[in-house]
């Protein structure tokens, strides 16, 4: 159990900060998807792939004082950013074991708009489909985001380019 917490927090700790709540969401979705070693359970919500494991654990995480959690007011809504403490680092020191090419895909994860990800790891949530059953599935519980073709298109270039980090150690 630790270890997985363990793992949330050297993932915020390899972003340096991740912004929003669903954006980190989906960075560890895809992640996940890439075999890296995240345990969370999700199932598909309104914003595509989530987990409640997960949001429980980052809660857990900013009351044990391993993650801080800063609150931004945008006017119509709320933005969360998430960091490590010092005494997060130490903890997460303690229990994880790198996992090679985990922080390149995060870099590349958190470069992107939570939107585009959200599109990303809806594709890998369906990518037991075809892809043009893939692309039809998004459109239609997706419908009110409007993906374009071009959209999609950079979806599965992202997804394409995100392959060479996947995860290939044995026992992850």
């Amino acid at each position: 159990m630790l270890e997985e917490h363990a793992n949330v927090v050297r993932f915020v700790s390899l972003a340096g900060e991740v912004t929003g709540r669903k954006k980190l969401q989906k960075m560890v979705y895809i992640a996940k998807k890439f075999d890296f070693p995240f345990h969370e359970k999700y199932h598909f919500h309104m914003y595509g792939p989530y987990s409640e494991e997960l949001t429980m654990r980052v809660e857990e995480l900013c009351t044990m004082g391993f993650l801080t959690e800063r609150k931004e007011d945008k006017g119509s809504y709320k933005q969360y950013c998430y960091e490590v403490t010092d005494k997060g680092n130490t903890f997460s020191d303690s229990f994880c074991k790198e996992a090679a090419g985990l922080p390149q895909i995060i870099d590349e994860l958190n470069t992107q708009s939570a939107r585009f990800l959200e599109l990303v790891s809806t594709l890998l949530y369906f990518d037991e489909l075809a892809r043009d059953e893939q692309i039809i599935k998004v459109r239609t519980v997706k419908a009110k985001l409007n993906f374009t073709d071009e959209e999609m298109t950079r979806a599965f270039q992202f997804i394409a380019q995100l392959n060479p980090f996947k995860n290939n150690e044995n026992g992850v």
